[in-house]
């Protein structure tokens, strides 16, 4: 089945749960004030981050890569009474937007942002035990990130990394950039990675899901 990709995106958009005002907000002044506004994960996606996360109703959530906090706040929506969100953000020109977006999400108490390198800042959480991981950051460490977390991720929780598609680009060996190669790497060994199990969902830019088995 071939759909014309703006067609298919706005009826998938329309049968699914509306994009709450508060994302809005965050969407808009995303492609207002920043660069690269098209790394935000949107309506649809931001529905399926949030399904997932209703569906653990999860204790503890890792996301590394906050941008703007859209994805943050959805993944927050299904976080259990007492459960939280520990977010890692490596651009410091964002930290006063995402604290503003998170004052106004009902979910800031929930909400622990870092603001540094992945690899700097998730020692100080190495003790804690996540239900969800979300990998939205610089493509060419993801398997790095992965390996990082792993051993954090609860039996039967999910890692969820985002944009694996690249527009694409995997699918074409002409094309063998550095990014490129290394999102073919990632994609390969994690398909072959006797402790998960995976898939990839071709929505947006590829979003791989990942299950931690219960060896």
């Amino acid at each position: 089945m071939e759909l014309p990709d703006g067609l298919l995106q706005t009826y998938l958009e329309n049968h699914c749960e509306p994009e709450p005002p508060v994302l809005q907000k965050i969407a808009h002044e995303t492609h207002l004030k920043v660069l690269r506004p098209h790394m935000i994960s949107g309506h649809y996606q931001g529905r399926l981050l949030s399904f997932f996360s209703k569906l653990l109703q999860p204790k503890a959530i890792l996301e590394i890569g906050t941008f703007t906090g859209y994805a943050t706040i959805c993944l927050a929506e299904g976080l259990a009474e007492n459960g939280e969100i520990d977010t890692i953000e490596v651009n410091p020109e964002l930290e006063e937007m995402l604290k503003t977006n998170f004052s106004t999400s009902g979910f800031v108490d929930k909400i622990n942002l870092y603001i540094g390198e992945a690899f700097n800042i998730f020692p100080l959480l190495s003790h804690k035990i996540y239900d969800i991981a979300f990998i939205d950051a610089d493509k060419r460490n993801n398997y790095k990130y992965y390996e990082l977390i792993l051993d954090n991720i609860r039996p039967g929780g999910l890692i969820l990394v985002d944009n694996i598609l690249r527009k694409g680009k995997i699918l074409d060996n002409k094309h063998q950039e550095n990014d490129i190669r290394l999102l073919r790497e990632f994609n390969d060994k994690i398909t072959v990675d006797a402790r998960v199990e995976n898939l990839i969902l071709p929505i947006r830019d590829g979003l791989m899901i990942i299950r931690k088995k219960q060896l």
